[in-house]
């Protein structure tokens, strides 16, 4: 069972960070030899960060491959571009894919983002969906639930190992005396990602928060009732896990233009056909779509981590961002 333990949630919409692009060549994923002498990546990114920020998110989140069959910038490297960026939004994977890496190093590299950023970090962390990923990395895909579990446990340990502490003791003989994760961070808020069965008890035994996608309202709203009953189960209070939501949005007042090019990025994205997303987009003016997130809300979600289907997220995210007050959906603009 999970220590207890209660975090606020950052707020209510988050942006997911465009580190997977479809349509076009980011400075940093092109040729050094053809893009223009004066452009800088990182510039870029920090300017992205900051224009989120402005425009009222209330969380950044960087999503997580080690392989991929595109572009793909690291999760934490990310996040620290964006800690420097920022003063206000959380900072969050969405999400690390634990099975994949050694969970020390994750509990090392989170606290120290989350020193570094004043206590803004979320560890959003899951298993994935792809075998040949794992095979590239060498991990079980088979062990992927149980490596996650005590993944889980590891970053808790590693993280405890310093707290009260501001040296080790160098005159013992014991490591768990003398070696520790120094400084000690902040409490670290750990959300699991994914919608699975297997996922909402997780996050309901062992995490901080729940980060689902490809959920309809109605199937969010039924989840969020387990999810709540799961929690009492294991002996904590409903209140300490965060509800959250994943939402794949295109904004056009054109509903079937925005339709078809979201669907078209989301399927250039996992590699599927299209269509396997429509059930899974948000598509519609920024009335509409923010019509939608305050249905999410109303079913339970504490946050929202909005996903743009466009390789360059912020006009739309804008424009969302100013039509969710109408739609009854607080924000910090």
């Amino acid at each position: 069972m999970a220590t207890a333990r209660h975090f606020e949630p950052p707020g209510a919409i988050g942006l997911i960070l465009p580190t997977l692009v479809q349509d076009t060549v980011p400075t940093w994923a092109a040729d050094p030899g053809t893009t223009a002498p004066d452009a800088d990546p990182l510039v870029e990114l920090a300017d992205l960060c900051r224009q989120a920020e402005a425009a009222g998110a209330d969380a950044l989140w960087a999503c997580d491959h080690l392989f991929w069959h595109g572009p793909c910038l690291e999760c934490m490297v990310v996040l620290t571009v964006a800690a420097t960026a920022t003063e206000r939004a959380a900072l969050g994977t969405c999400v690390i894919q634990l099975p994949l890496r050694r969970a020390v190093s994750v509990a090392k590299q989170t606290a120290t983002l989350q020193t570094l950023s004043r206590g803004r970090m979320i560890l959003g962390v899951g298993v994935g969906s792809h075998p040949g990923e794992y095979e590239q990395v060498g991990a079980a895909y088979h062990r992927r639930g149980h490596d996650l579990d005590t993944g889980i446990g590891e970053l808790h340990r590693a993280w405890g190992s310093g707290a009260g502490h501001t040296a080790g003791d160098t005159s013992s003989a014991d490591a768990t005396e003398r070696y520790r994760m120094l400084p000690a961070p902040a409490p670290v808020p750990v959300w699991v990602g994914g919608s699975s069965e297997a996922a909402l008890v997780r996050a309901a035994r062992l995490a901080d928060g729940w980060m689902p996608l490809f959920l309809s309202v109605d199937e969010y709203a039924d989840a969020i009732k387990r999810l709540t009953k799961e929690t009492e189960s294991s002996g904590r209070a409903p209140e300490a896990v965060t509800p959250a939501m994943v939402l794949f949005v295109s904004l056009d007042e054109d509903r079937a233009r925005g339709v078809a090019k979201g669907t078209g990025w989301m399927g250039s994205l996992y590699g599927l056909p299209p269509k396997a997303f429509e059930r899974h987009l948000v598509a519609g003016s920024a009335a509409e779509v923010a019509a939608r997130v305050a249905q999410y809300r109303d079913a339970g979600a504490a946050h929202i981590a909005v996903y743009v289907t466009d390789d360059q997220p912020i006009d739309q995210f804008e424009h969302l961002m100013a039509a969710l007050p109408a739609a009854g959906v607080p924000t910090h603009k």
